[in-house]
């Protein structure tokens, strides 16, 4: 019996020390990289021996003292599907295996939008029956150091299931890639909303970079728990400096009283995410009030509040009576208001709002920030009283650099890819100059890292959002991110998508991703895949001054220049005079150039084009429908200049 006993014992430890693990990016399903080296990795006892096959290919290895192996299988062409069998003292069958193109997506929410959100997601979702393309979706985590491997993803087949939770703009950049090679297309959707770049990018290239490696000494290198315990210390401390007043739920239950005195609490503009404005990043509890007043004649009416969008979530009190509440981020909120709820004089709108992560706070249309009172409409538009009473202890994305690289990139390198799709920005531009620095640094650091030389990326330009009511007379940080984009092509291999013309001023999540995925396979389909074509549209390229007028002239006007009108006049143009004061100018399209003049300016001296938040109305294009980039002629200190990225202490 007791030898009986030993030998089960001895059984048991062998089966649980000698299974090869492989990382979760290889299991059924999948889709590799066509006509490169395919790198193949995973984790073993240490020194045990290692077979992997496929297709023809059996190439062994032997792990290394940590139980780290890795074989790289020779290129092989497109198709599929195929078997991935991994042996050691265990066998592994990964099954349903294609072999085509591999684009990584990555950014922030525009990227992780889905299809189901898009426009005529409904039509979409029906015309999804492509098995051919396959979407793995890295699931969301943070880490203080890199890890290994991602804490969840898997492969899902393009059908009408699984298509709607697919980022949409990988989607239909796949989708028009496989319509033109047909063969397999394997999209990785690694994104996180409301995040900066700096998250995206790894703690050693901060080091080594002039512009940022002061600001990385400041980060400790702690495990997860701890810097989360300290970030959480630092965030309360900063709230509590900003907003005059104790971070604590100690009087909450008085906040939705209309007799409750706000006079001390602080001021935000609404609508607009508090990370924009001077309470900065934080996720938590905010309190939110505004007082109205209100005629007897007016209290007779039926009664509508409309709260544009609230991130995350929120329960709204009128004069201390719960009227609505909801959990949906990306969901205008009208509740309808009870009789007997307004009264005569004073009226008090409170608002517990829970911001989980990212953005923050009441945002979206001011149209749809009101209260309708009959035919009378009261804007609720402007500054808001607010209190916070809970920061979350738990880590953002944007708490510290690296967090999003090392959980989220880390774990894919070094899996053989064609191209990265990126679209971010938004939260970065509060620092829009700072980015025409950090964006160039990721890229290098995701090239260096992954040692595939300088691999297409490919990226989208922010499209309109009328964010601050920015423009040439104010400055517009919208504006500037848009130009630090713009810079970033001087890099090698990269590209840009314009979306100037499908965006929506009054949404920064505007749902035709269906046309933004087509400009970023247009690129692709150029650039990598020899299909030539038109890809893009004119960029500014020179300047020439003669007399009251500037002559334009632009790189990538395809078969000329034109405009979405088809008419000569060009609109979106301003021009000043040494005195750096712009007005609004003439523009006309001649042999192909763009002459811009103005009666204002006689001595002219730069042009804008475009440079506003909201730049809706801009239509220089070219003859093959892409737009023109925004642009300007001069060097002057924009209003970004001084903004640095800073860690929390």
């Amino acid at each position: 019996m007791k030898k009986n006993i030993a030998f089960i014992f001895l059984i048991c430890s062998i089966i649980a020390n000698a299974n090869v693990r492989m990382p979760l990016l290889f299991s059924d399903g999948m889709v590799l990289q066509r006509n490169k080296e395919i790198p193949v990795w995973g984790w073993a006892d240490p020194n045990e021996k290692v077979e992997v096959d496929f297709n023809k290919q059996t190439k062994t290895i032997q792990a290394d003292k940590n139980g780290k192996w890795m074989v790289k299988l020779s290129a092989e062409k497109a198709g599929g599907p195929f078997e991935l069998t991994i042996t050691g003292k265990n066998k592994i069958i990964i099954k349903d295996v294609l072999v085509g193109e591999v684009w990584i997506c990555s950014g922030q929410s525009n990227m992780e939008f889905q299809v189901i959100k898009t426009k005529d997601a409904e039509k979409e979702i029906a015309d999804s029956n492509y098995p051919m393309i396959r979407h793995f979706g890295v699931a969301q985590d943070l880490s203080s150091l890199p890890k290994e491997d991602l804490k969840a993803g898997k492969w899902a087949v393009c059908n009408k299931e699984n298509v709607g939770d697919f980022t949409a703009v990988g989607y239909f950049f796949a989708k028009k890639l496989y319509a033109e090679l047909k063969i397999p297309i394997g999209i990785i959707n690694t994104t996180w909303g409301g995040t900066c770049v700096e998250t995206w990018t790894s703690h050693g290239a901060f080091q080594k970079s002039e512009e940022f490696k002061a600001m990385i000494a400041d980060v400790p290198i702690l495990n997860i728990d701890s810097i989360s315990k300290l970030y959480a210390k630092q965030m309360r401390e900063r709230v509590e400096k900003i907003q005059g007043s104790e971070v604590s739920t100690a009087n909450e239950m008085f906040y939705k009283e209309a007799s409750f005195n706000d006079s001390k609490w602080r001021e935000l503009n609404v609508p607009g995410l508090w990370e924009n404005q001077s309470l900065g990043d934080l996720d938590g509890v905010v309190w939110m009030r505004k007082t109205i007043t209100l005629s007897a004649e007016d209290i007779k009416n039926k009664a509508t509040l409309s709260l544009a969008k609230i991130d995350d979530e929120d329960i709204t009190y009128i004069n201390g009576i719960e009227i609505g509440r909801n959990t949906l981020w990306d969901t205008k909120r009208v509740y309808q208001v009870p009789a007997k709820v307004l009264k005569k004089g004073v009226n008090v709108i409170a608002i517990r709002i829970v911001d989980n992560s990212g953005g923050g706070g009441i945002y979206g249309d001011t149209a749809d920030l009101k209260l309708t009172l009959g035919s009378k409409i009261i804007s609720l538009e402007g500054k808001w009283k607010y209190k916070v009473t809970v920061v979350k202890t738990s880590l953002s994305p944007n708490s510290y650099p690296s967090l999003l690289y090392n959980a989220m990139v880390n774990p894919l390198i070094p899996y053989a890819f064609q191209g990265v799709l990126w679209y971010q920005g938004e939260a970065n531009v509060w620092r829009a100059k700072e980015y025409k620095k950090a964006f160039p640094l990721m890229i290098n650091d995701w090239r260096t890292k992954w040692n595939q030389g300088d691999f297409p990326f490919y990226y989208v330009q922010l499209s309109t959002f009328n964010e601050f009511n920015g423009n040439s007379k104010v400055g517009s940080k919208w504006a500037e991110l848009r130009e630090a984009q713009t810079e970033t092509l001087k890099l090698p291999n990269t590209g840009m998508a314009v979306t100037t013309d499908i965006g929506n001023a009054k949404d920064i999540h505007p749902t035709n991703k269906q046309d933004v995925g087509l400009r970023l396979a247009a690129i692709a389909l150029n650039n990598v895949y020899d299909k030539k074509r038109v890809y893009s549209g004119p960029t500014y390229k020179s300047q020439k001054i003669k007399g009251n007028q500037i002559i334009l002239t632009f790189d990538a006007i395809g078969t000329g220049l034109s405009t979405s009108e088809n008419t000569e006049n060009v609109k979106g143009f301003e021009i000043a005079g040494a005195d750096k004061v712009f007005h609004f100018a003439k523009a006309i399209i001649k042999n192909n150039k763009v002459i811009v003049s103005s009666e204002s300016v006689q001595n002219p001296v730069a042009v804008h084009y475009g440079w506003a938040d909201d730049d809706t109305e801009i239509n220089l294009y070219n003859k093959e429908k892409f737009p023109a980039s925004p642009f300007r002629t001069d060097d002057w200190e924009m209003i970004t200049a001084n903004e640095k990225y800073k860690i929390s202490k």
